[in-house]
């Protein structure tokens, strides 16, 4: 407990005063009969008033204090704990045309860089248990892109359904459907952050979330080559919309467009030609986008001078009631 204004406890100084002023008061206006003997006084008994009587000054003394304390807006505090999630909003877009399913180097073994961008980034995701320690607490979303781009997973929390969603993305089957639509996906990508404050809704702890910043990660290994939207066109949306890029070139085509739109929106590019490289790559941007969670600690104060209050009031009350009745002074 806490007393609002403390200061207010200076009035109790006053109750010695009081009591002073009265007992001078008293002795000066006191006068008696002069006796030749006063031995005879001993014998007559002492009255229950006057056993009692110091009862009276100390009803006044309590109803001062609590009158006091009430005085000094006594309150009582409950310390409360809010958790205030800080994450960022990952978009990720992948090329899913025929050329990402060129070979790249692994364990001793080809797989296809599409099978190497799936599981760099569900270690990325999740953790690998090493330098890539997970990203639990962000909303990841997923984008997949050829000669057009489809979201495959909307931004979500639930990064475990996330990586499932990730193993159904494979190469383009369909020549008609092949190509690569790099300004046309940045522009998906960027479209569904813009609005990533409304996915918010859907989130079921949702409290205290905020979202620190956005950012898609684009990989792809070609140029563009089809869509209503350039990849510079796109970046300058994105760039609008508050959107960062980080593009990651598999194979190192198209360096100086991936750099362009990397740089209009105040992110970065880069180039990865093993599983190893683009482990690191994604390690480095782990380490520029971190995500913050704070305990913001604050007192939650209730007044509570009532009860000191009617204590004052009570103490008062008897005070009237012996001084009318059973101790009541005669003159």
């Amino acid at each position: 407990m806490i007393f609002k204004d403390p200061l207010a406890f200076l009035l109790l100084l006053g109750i010695p005063f009081i009591y002073f002023i009265r007992y001078k008061k008293k002795k000066r206006n006191s006068s008696g009969i002069p006796f030749p003997s006063v031995s005879f006084i001993s014998d007559i008994p002492i009255s229950i008033r006057q056993r009692f009587e110091f009862i009276k000054p100390s009803l006044l003394i309590f109803a001062m204090v609590f009158l006091v304390a009430a005085l000094a807006r006594p309150q009582y505090g409950m310390e409360e704990v809010k958790t205030v999630n800080k994450g960022i909003a990952i978009e990720m877009v992948v090329d899913r045309s025929g050329s990402m399913g060129a070979g790249i180097r692994y364990e001793g073994k080809n797989i296809s860089r599409l099978d190497a961008v799936k599981l760099v980034f569900t270690n990325f995701v999740l953790g690998n248990g090493k330098e890539l320690k997970g990203r639990s607490n962000d909303l990841i979303g997923l984008v997949s892109f050829a000669r057009y781009s489809d979201t495959v997973y909307p931004l979500s929390l639930s990064h475990t359904t996330i990586t499932e969603f990730l193993k159904n993305v494979s190469l383009v089957s369909n020549r008609n459907e092949d190509g690569t639509a790099i300004g046309d996906a940045l522009a998906l990508g960027s479209a569904r952050l813009k609005t990533v404050e409304d996915e918010l809704d859907n989130l079921e702890n949702k409290e205290g979330y905020i979202i620190k910043s956005k950012i898609i990660i684009l990989l792809t290994d070609g140029q563009n080559n089809w869509g209503k939207y350039s990849p510079v066109q796109a970046a300058e949306l994105a760039r609008d919309w508050g959107v960062k890029i980080y593009a990651i070139g598999i194979g190192g085509e198209d360096v100086e467009t991936l750099t362009q739109v990397a740089g209009i929106t105040g992110g970065k590019y880069f180039s990865a030609d093993t599983v190893k490289g683009l482990t690191k790559v994604y390690e480095e941007i782990d380490s520029l986008e971190k995500s913050e969670i704070e305990s913001v600690k604050y007192m939650d104060y209730k007044e509570a001078f009532f009860p000191f209050a009617i204590a004052a009031f009570i103490f008062i009350s008897l005070y009237i009631i012996l001084s009318a009745t059973l101790l009541r002074r005669i003159p």
